[in-house]
């Protein structure tokens, strides 16, 4: 685990401290202590919709002999996970770029010629470059028959969540409440609680209730509504939670998470100027 203090910016003396759980190529679990609701928020809704990633926006078909129609063969393609950790440094909107098309500043290539019988799978996608191609090979596209062609000329371009999902980088992307479970004087030790707990959260030792994964709980109230005695409580710690992103491999949660930070503090720094 990774301990981290941040200053908040607006409070001052005050530190917001994040305690990494768990960190992979594709997900990472966080718990950050000294924030509201709305701070946490606005970067969930930051990582979803207003991070740039690659997708797959023009397709131009020559041809088409599979049972797939051309809109729906394109929506797939758009649908592939593109690379896009290179590309957000090196590629520009194309709606900032004066080419007035496609060009090497805001788009990347990629050509589909295929002959069946096989299944054509996103590997298949052969990029002009090679540091921007689909995240995963095995993403399946359409199945062609004995002597049926695909053909076609694909073009992705940068793009945010706000405009289509195609350019969410997420695929999960969520907080909760960190969860906080006390069990009162009034516990006769009866052990319902924890046998109803459909996470283990709860266990009974040496005839007292323990809290042994407090993270683990989903808030279900089941302890709650089984305690005879009405013990235990259950709610959630405020200004503490529990933070959660994945996403379909474009980018990395850690990218993800430093450009949210990164576009919250440009937005703060604008209404501060403009105040």
């Amino acid at each position: 685990m990774v301990q981290v203090d941040l200053e908040v910016r607006g409070e001052e003396g005050s530190k917001m401290e994040i305690d990494i759980k768990k960190q992979t190529d594709n997900e990472l679990i966080f718990i950050v202590d000294g924030v509201d609701v709305p701070f946490i928020n606005a970067i969930r809704r930051i990582c979803m919709m207003e991070i740039p990633k690659m997708a797959i926006e023009d397709v131009d078909i020559i041809r088409n002999d599979s049972t797939l129609f051309d809109e729906v063969l394109a929506h797939r393609l758009g649908l592939i996970p593109i690379t896009s950790s290179t590309a957000s440094e090196s590629i520009i909107f194309a709606s900032e770029c004066d080419c007035g098309g496609h060009c090497p500043k805001c788009s990347a290539s990629f050509i589909l010629k295929e002959k069946g019988p096989k299944v054509v799978y996103s590997k298949d996608l052969k990029p002009e470059d090679p540091d921007i191609k689909p995240v995963y090979d095995t993403v399946p596209i359409l199945r062609l028959k004995k002597n049926e062609e695909v053909e076609l000329a694909a073009i992705a371009q940068l793009g945010i969540g706000l405009e289509h999902a195609k350019w969410e980088p997420t695929t999960a992307c969520a907080y909760k409440y960190y969860p906080k479970i006390t069990v009162d004087d009034n516990c006769d030790s009866c052990g319902m609680c924890a046998e109803e707990c459909p996470r283990g959260v709860l266990e009974l030792k040496k005839d007292k209730i323990i809290v042994v994964d407090a993270e683990n709980c989903s808030m279900c109230g089941t302890c709650m509504r089984i305690c005879p005695t009405g013990a235990i409580d259950v709610g959630g710690e405020e200004g503490k939670f529990i933070f959660r992103i994945e996403t379909d491999g474009s980018l990395s949660p850690q990218e993800i998470l430093t450009k949210a930070c990164e576009v919250l503090s440009e937005k703060t720094d604008r209404i501060i100027e403009f105040c």
